[in-house]
């Protein structure tokens, strides 16, 4: 008996053995693709959430003067930073303090005024420029805040930024960067341990060369 190749292929067509192994294997790399995708995201939304509330905790103490002492800052960063590497070990971390007089001038955030060279204006404050010198620490601060913790009564910016590789290897098929950039900022009043320091008249200071 001959059969012909319409019979064969309509033998073929209905086997369906193996159809489940051809199923699964269309569909399972799109759904690890999604499993280990949500797990990621859901990771960085959890490492966010820790950083939020570190911050939170310290709060309270980098408003107490004990906290314009340098090595105490350092000792409240470290708590911050040991709650975000307990659940990403290979984050870069890094931290600014920039504090004002008032909460309206933390918020406007505006550079100190550079006179500058008109041949080379770029609103930066270049060498053999001169600039305001609002805050009295002889340095031009792009935001208006000079660094550091500052003392009584003073409203102190403090932003942690966290930086680190993604769980997923594979992120970049599903349009994500390689590494996960998270940003958190609290902003708060020291407390009236004393008078709040003045800041004086603005000076006219030389460009520092950097």
């Amino acid at each position: 008996m001959i059969i012909s190749a319409l019979d064969w292929l309509g033998i073929f067509s209905q086997d369906e053995r193996g159809a489940s192994i051809m199923e699964f294997a269309l569909i399972a790399p799109l759904a690890i693709l999604t499993i280990f995708g949500t797990m990621d995201i859901g990771h960085s939304y959890f490492v966010r959430a820790t950083l939020d509330g570190a911050m939170q905790n310290m709060g309270r103490s980098s408003s107490l003067e004990s906290a314009a002492i340098l090595a105490q800052q350092e000792v409240i960063d470290l708590r911050v930073k040991e709650a975000v590497l307990a659940l990403a070990p290979t984050a870069t971390i890094t931290t600014n303090r920039s504090y004002y007089k008032t909460f309206s001038e933390a918020a406007s955030a505006r550079a100190e005024i550079v006179i500058e060279n008109p041949a080379t204006a770029n609103f930066r404050c270049d060498v053999g420029e001169s600039f305001w010198d609002i805050n009295g620490n002889k340095t031009w601060d792009s935001d208006g805040g000079a660094k550091g913790q500052g003392g009584a009564r003073d409203v102190v910016v403090i932003t942690y930024k966290v930086t680190y590789p993604r769980l997923f290897p594979l992120a970049k098929l599903m349009g994500l960067p390689a590494n996960v950039e998270l940003e958190s900022n609290s902003i708060l009043a020291n407390q009236p341990y004393g008078e709040q320091a003045a800041n004086g008249l603005p000076v006219q200071t030389n460009c520092p060369a950097f």
